[in-house]
């Protein structure tokens, strides 16, 4: 039995109390987000030691580190230290993206599943895939050749692995792609382009959407939550809410009430490059035709001229979006439009994203959610430095910088003042100076 068949057979599962407990709602509050398809609870009971953790607007906003090796670069080893660098810097959700050519089929079926098992052996965090990238892998990138059948397969293995859930590119049509012959950079989704590729050399219907009761049929039974992927999603502000974007949501909001209908957890998937102007207008689309599914956004990035600097670029737009609908954020790392993020670059992304999750918390008035700013306030009024840094969202960091600055003017660890403006001209020691006198 799935969360979803539960909930809506009025059953608190455990799962189920424990994303209460975790969230400080009541669990039949949870019951009530995940029957009606408004929340999820990624966990396939395959996936040992897993922390059932809530996406909606119930709970407070989460985010996503992608994980997973290139043809060219990384491996195993690379990959799982970068694991738990995104679960120690504190990512709820991870992502194996890992693809690999020219080793032949059985082999990189061996070398995907064993990366694959190393990351749901080391992470309490629910594990997401992309099964059409190992399918692709394993044909050694001859997408033309790929059986429908096939494909069923890889997300048939995966699932049974464990996975906790899956995207699937299924709401791309052939009807659509003509939508995206103006764009500026045309289909920029890997999963989404592979499709596309597929339905033109084959002159045939998305074989994910002819498919989906099977597929359905695989989710359920292993209660893999369906990620649905946004094919189609802008690559840059030019190609923003046009018509291609939003004839694929229609399509996913068609396939999130499907998904309801058989017992399937359903979230969508979002955009992608989008003004800042546009992005709460497209988050209340998805509200609207996806019928409240929980929406699991790609930044937005906001601007296409920050190289190097995307992830800041992408917080500002997670920011709104987490602000206006999301309940979900995709990291997007320094890395992004240039190369394979390292570790440093994977602990970078997911404290830009923890701090974009938090602000938009605040700012749309979850509950308790500005209970630790709070605390940071008192803190610094009392030039509690330990406080300050426990309270941090990257503690780190922020111990490490202000160790540098007492070694490097003398600052002692109780002093009332910091290197800024020194003690005297430092307003807080003002402001109570002037309280102690009324």
């Amino acid at each position: 039995m799935t969360q979803l068949q539960a909930a809506r057979q009025g059953i608190v599962t455990e799962a189920m109390r424990a994303v209460a407990a975790e969230e400080r709602v009541t669990p039949e509050a949870v019951r009530e987000a995940v029957a009606a398809g408004h929340a999820v609870i990624p966990l396939n009971p395959a996936h040992q030691g897993v922390k059932p953790t809530g996406v909606g607007r119930l709970f407070s906003t989460k985010i996503n580190a992608n994980l997973g090796r290139s043809p060219t670069r990384s491996g195993k080893g690379d990959e799982l230290v970068k694991l738990q660098v995104a679960l120690d810097a504190g990512a709820q959700f991870v992502m194996d993206l890992s693809v690999g050519t020219g080793k032949g089929a059985e082999e990189i079926r061996a070398e995907l599943r064993d990366i694959r098992q190393g990351m749901l052996d080391h992470s309490p965090a629910p594990l997401g895939t992309v099964p059409i990238y190992e399918t692709i892998s394993r044909l050694d990138g001859d997408i033309p050749v790929m059986d429908p059948a096939y494909l069923l397969q890889v997300i048939r293995e995966q699932a049974e692995q464990g996975v906790d859930f899956m995207t699937l590119h299924a709401g791309l049509l052939r009807k659509h792609l003509p939508l995206t012959d103006g764009r500026k950079m045309g289909i920029v989704s890997r999963g989404g382009a592979i499709m596309a590729e597929w339905m033109r050399s084959h002159d045939a219907e998305n074989p994910l959407y002819t498919h989906w009761d099977e597929v359905m049929d695989i989710l359920a039974e292993h209660d893999v939550t369906v990620s649905l992927g946004d094919g189609l999603r802008p690559g840059c502000l030019a190609d923003a809410s046009d018509a291609a974007q939003f004839a694929e949501l229609s399509v996913l909001g068609e396939l999130v009430r499907r998904c309801r209908e058989r017992g399937v957890q359903a979230m969508v998937e979002g955009p992608g490059h989008i003004p800042f102007n546009e992005v709460r207008m497209n988050m209340e689309r998805e509200q609207e035709l996806c019928d409240g599914a929980p929406f699991y956004v790609l930044g937005p990035v906001v601007t296409d001229i920050a190289p190097a600097y995307d992830h800041i670029v992408s917080a500002i737009g997670a920011t709104a979006a987490a602000t206006y609908g999301a309940s979900l954020l995709c990291y997007v790392t320094p890395a992004e439009h240039l190369g394979l993020p390292d570790a440093k670059e994977v602990h970078q992304g997911c404290v830009a994203y923890l701090i974009a999750a938090h602000a938009g918390d605040v700012a749309r008035g979850l509950p308790g959610a500005r209970e630790r700013d709070d605390k940071m306030a008192q803190a610094r009024y009392d030039f509690d430095w330990n406080a300050q840094f426990e309270l941090a969202i990257d503690p780190c960091a922020a111990r490490e910088r202000w160790l540098r600055t007492r070694a490097e003017t003398g600052v002692e660890a109780n002093d009332d003042h910091c290197s800024m403006c020194g003690k005297a001209f430092c307003a807080v020691r003002t402001t109570k100076r002037m309280r102690q006198g009324l």
